[in-house]
């Protein structure tokens, strides 16, 4: 079935995407306002999109009654923020902070979770996330009315000392992360246990395959 974006509300394309385009990571954004105040919320419309230089894109709408959320208004007063990845342990928090609070509160306490100081920005991390990266603002593009896609440069990256395997050569024990990922609907949330690998193929390794008439090689 095809579904015609330009005749449907914007309600019901948001359906279409959130149940289609999973599993979403998740990005637990910490920022202060000027006054050095914390905020804490989180946001799936995230993701990495290159890495030299490193940025990642966080979309963030205005909230109830056209209000700027908090996140968006202290990335513009300050350019600086950390996003922190959420696991599994730590999912409930991260729903208790996904609350549409009044300004001014700061719902990592209200959350219960440990603020850690950062290196080079002024906001904390998540002390118990098992990742956390240092953010400034890269870019800020407005789309449409009610939108504005935050381009973040990451400064510094924190990964858990236990799930990391060899720090020089920066090998990651990724499955140890227990990161969730945000599914469909309003509550629905997908673990990252669930893995299998199909290995990459070089243009010589299927050229040879092609040539054989061997079959593509099943997954691991």
């Amino acid at each position: 079935m095809l579904f015609d974006f330009s005749a449907r509300a914007a309600q019901d394309c948001y359906k279409l995407l959130a149940s289609t385009i999973v599993p979403r990571p998740i990005a637990w954004v910490a920022s202060v306002d000027e006054d050095g105040r914390p905020n804490l919320s989180a946001f799936s419309y995230f993701n990495i999109l290159t890495n030299d230089p490193a940025v990642v894109a966080i979309g963030i709408s205005t909230g109830e009654a056209g209000r700027t959320k908090d996140t968006l208004r202290n990335i513009r007063a300050t350019g600086e923020f950390t996003v922190c990845l959420v696991s599994e342990p730590l999912a409930q928090q991260m729903n208790t902070t996904a609350i549409d609070f009044p300004p001014g509160v700061d719902e990592m306490a209200i959350a219960r979770l440990r603020a850690a100081p950062s290196q080079f920005v002024r906001a904390p991390r998540v002390a118990d996330s098992p990742v956390a990266m240092e953010c400034v603002t890269h870019q800020l593009v407005p789309v449409g009315e009610r939108w504005t896609i935050v381009l973040g440069r990451v400064l510094a990256l924190y990964v858990r000392d236990d799930c990391v395997l060899d720090a020089k050569r920066h090998y990651v024990d990724t499955s140890k992360l227990q990161l969730v990922a945000r599914m469909h609907g309003r509550g629905w949330y997908a673990r990252t246990t669930d893995l299998y690998e199909i290995r990459r193929q070089t243009f010589a390794d299927w050229n040879a395959r092609e040539a054989s008439g061997s079959p593509a090689p099943d997954a691991a």
